[in-house]
């Protein structure tokens, strides 16, 4: 197939990337490096199956018709977007056109040239889980942050192109993703923050009570969960969760990264109003439907992801000496 993925060179997108080109796929990368580096993709460039990388914002109409004019696409995996929750409240506009205008622009061309869309949602779309039954995805949702607020948006725009064009659409929830390639910096890579903070010596620091939950989806079981949803046409017009089924506090997290060699302090939380107190997947119906289900333990996600920082940090060292 000749697919597309938007923010292809993007912490879960060069996984998605490298999944399909591993599948065979022939895959064009669309990203305007707002949030990522072409660096992330390096080891895909001499794949013959790897046709283009093309640095173009989403919101470049003009580009995209282009784009999807010159190539004829079977499917899209969009995962191009604004993604963190601070910068949404200090400008909701830009979080807004770059999460819910683009991914307008981007239906109308799968719309003309009939190109199934996957949609990359976020589990921070939902309330809270109110039971260890976890979040399923009926539950509730509460735009608590314009981020939130602009991918339900958005999923709302993909879905009504199903049922109103019959475009073959998938809406994805993944949960809290971690794992080499995410940036050990801001919002979203609280692993990565953890332990990079860890293997530099510096103190961890937790955002209010550290009470707080999140279920940690390993990004390799991330990955193979969107590529799969874009295979299966019994997802079309569907909603669907992927994570690992268990929650962490961030308190215990930050224990189990530290291990007792750097201090963990407790700062008050920047946007308190945004914060989601329990984040627990319930993934029976991607389980059911597709089959999938994670394969990586939270231990071994742990090692491997302090293993790929830990070579990052000699890197930039041997390069500042070198």
């Amino acid at each position: 197939m000749n697919v597309l993925v938007t923010g292809g060179t993007g912490f879960i997108g060069r996984w998605v990337v490298g999944k399909l080109l591993k599948d065979g796929q022939k895959v064009w990368i669309v990203d305007n490096l707002s949030n990522s580096s072409i660096e992330n993709v390096n080891e895909f460039i001499g794949n013959e199956n790897l046709k283009g990388l093309r640095i173009i914002d989403l919101k470049d109409r003009q580009s995209i018709q282009d784009l999807f004019s010159s190539i004829k696409f079977d499917i899209c995996y969009h995962l191009g977007a604004s993604i963190n929750v601070q910068d949404s409240i200090d400008d909701p506009e830009t979080t807004f056109k770059n999460d819910t205008l683009a991914t307008f622009y981007l239906l109308e061309e799968c719309r003309n040239y009939h190109v199934k869309l996957v949609f990359m949602s976020t589990c921070m779309v939902y309330e809270k889980a109110y039971s260890d039954d976890g979040i399923n995805e009926k539950s509730p949702t509460k735009p608590a942050s314009p981020y939130a607020g602009s991918k339900i948006a958005a999923e709302n725009m993909v879905l009504s192109y199903f049922f109103s064009y019959g475009l073959p659409v998938v809406v994805l929830r993944p949960f809290n993703t971690y794992g080499p390639f995410q940036r050990t910096g801001g919002e979203g890579g609280v692993v990565s923050i953890f332990i990079h903070n860890k293997l530099k010596g510096l103190p961890i620091n937790i955002y209010g009570d550290g009470t707080q939950t999140r279920d940690l989806l390993y990004v390799e079981d991330c990955a193979d969960f969107v590529v799969e949803a874009g295979y299966n046409n019994l997802l079309n017009g569907e909603i669907i969760n992927a994570g690992s089924g268990k929650d962490i506090s961030i308190n215990d997290l930050a224990t189990k990264i530290s291990k007792k060699q750097v201090p963990i302090y407790h700062i008050p939380h920047i946007h308190p109003q945004s914060e989601i107190p329990k984040l627990l997947c319930n993934f029976q119906k991607a389980e059911k439907i597709m089959l999938w289900k994670p394969k990586i333990t939270i231990d071994e996600g742990l090692q491997k992801t302090e293993e790929w920082i830990k070579k990052t940090i000699a890197n930039v060292s041997d390069s500042s000496n070198g």
